[in-house]
């Protein structure tokens, strides 16, 4: 690597962490701002509070690092040419793509790391993140409950407690499910416990009775005793399955793995796991996209007093145009997955106008050069 590539690019990190930082910064903001509210209305401590926070942080890295290869090509591209800096490296001899290679390098290094984040970190940190608010959720359901009052957590759902012992157990459990239209249940515990599962919180009934009554004609009533019985407690005393592996939260090797856990046998979700690979392996190529096309609308301009303001307008819009591309051919494979490879189509026209625009100039160049 020369000189003036390791300037160059030097100069591109530097800015790129700096603006990164900004936006990181006002994105998670913004995000925690209600999530911090949210959490200690729920009696949360701040410690949960910076946990959900970090958990947060590397899908808002992955939202910002186009934007910040953008800014960062776009800030030293326009100081280079005010400052003639270019223009001195192009007297020497060097070709546009010459002077573009620091700005791949830069483009590569940043896609690695958006990679890394689309793969690996932002996976495991959803993951994380559903994990711990399964948890908070099963404490909010323990600490909602009171002793001697008539709760109503649910619509049509009614549940007393009598009183709690000293080890933990609800003593004297009444509880009223009124939801389905069909038949009414009534449980009576002597005892119960609240547990911890995947699908979310259990109250495990000891020693009761339940009683189903039937609202059809017969108007049938249905006692069963029972020395344990399992209800379910989580969203809102609404009953749940158990939670299903979401490819969303699982890195692309896991997904992979004979052991993900994914039911291959159904069509939705090779659907959702096809578009959720390659959105992983395209998406990231937006930041060598942003860098390269940056880079080449500004050397189309040449030194002026008013600035290179036009050709940032044209680079901003150009990046607007290929953003577009992008979104649009997500929802295309959302809906048919076989139409996986259009996800390439907006990187690939990004770099193809950025090669295009360093095409001409060359050839510009040269034809300058041969006039003279």
């Amino acid at each position: 690597m020369s000189r003036f590539d390791r300037y160059l690019l030097s100069q591109l990190l530097a800015l790129f962490c700096f603006f990164a930082l900004i936006l990181i910064a006002i994105y998670w903001i913004n995000r925690t701002v209600g999530l911090f509210d949210q959490l200690l209305s729920d009696g949360q401590s701040a410690f949960v509070f910076i946990e959900f926070s970090l958990l947060i942080l590397p899908n808002l890295i992955r939202l910002v690092l186009p934007v910040a290869t953008f800014a960062a090509a776009i800030y030293v591209t326009n100081r280079l040419v005010q400052e003639s800096e270019l223009l001195v490296m192009q007297a020497t001899g060097l070709s546009p793509f010459r002077l573009a290679r620091p700005v791949v390098y830069f483009g590569v290094i940043v896609t690695v790391l958006h990679l890394a984040l689309m793969n690996i970190l932002v996976p495991w940190s959803l993951a994380m993140l559903t994990t711990r608010q399964q948890s908070v959720s099963q404490e909010m359901t323990a600490r909602f409950m009171k002793k001697g009052q008539f709760m109503q957590p649910a619509k049509d759902v009614t549940l007393y407690i009598r009183d709690f012992s000293s080890a933990g157990e609800l003593m004297d459990v009444f509880l009223a499910d009124d939801r389905d239209e069909k038949f009414h249940i009534i449980y009576n515990a002597k005892r119960a416990l609240i547990l911890r599962s995947d699908s979310g919180p259990k109250l495990l009934m000891l020693e009761g009775t339940s009683q189903r009554l039937e609202l059809d004609g017969r108007r049938k009533l249905s006692i069963t005793r029972f020395d344990d019985a399992t209800y379910e407690l989580s969203d809102g005393m609404t009953s749940s399955g158990s939670r299903r592996a979401n490819p969303h939260e699982m890195t692309s090797l896991a997904i992979l793995s004979t052991q993900s856990g994914l039911d291959w046998t159904q069509p939705q979700t090779v659907n959702q796991v096809t578009w959720e690979i390659h959105g992983r392996l395209s998406q990231p190529f937006l930041s060598l996209t942003s860098a390269l096309l940056g880079f080449s609308a500004l050397l189309l301009g040449a030194f002026s007093r008013f600035g290179l303001w036009r050709q940032i307008l044209g680079a901003v819009l150009g990046l607007i145009v290929i953003q577009m591309i992008s979104t649009l051919t997500t929802s295309i494979v959302l809906r048919q997955a076989s139409m996986w490879p259009i996800l390439y189509i907006a990187p690939f026209l990004g770099c193809l106008s950025a090669a295009g625009i360093l095409w001409f100039l060359q050839r510009t160049h040269r034809l300058k050069a041969a006039i003279l």
